[in-house]
């Protein structure tokens, strides 16, 4: 940051200390930018796969629908009528 060095001689402060800095550095750098575009595909992503979820659903209660009619023409079929 100013380019001064906090040594404790506690290795788990030291490390910390250190981390945060990066940290906060890195978030004045506006490298954060990254991350809001990961956050948006997410989103893009989840709403996408709901789409195909509900479409998929109409679908199987379509062909389910059409199996259950198919199903009982078979079962009161008979030779002089159609379904």
């Amino acid at each position: 940051m100013n380019g001064r060095t906090l040594h404790t001689g506690i290795p788990a402060v030291d490390f910390l200390v250190t981390f945060l800095r990066a940290r906060v550095e890195r978030a004045r750098s506006g490298e954060l930018d990254r991350g809001a575009s990961a956050v948006e595909w997410v989103i893009i992503s989840a709403v996408v796969v709901a789409i195909v979820g509900v479409v998929a659903a109409i679908i199987n209660a379509a062909l389910s629908e059409g199996a259950n009619k198919v199903g009982d023409c078979i079962k009161g079929a008979d030779a002089g009528k159609t379904c």
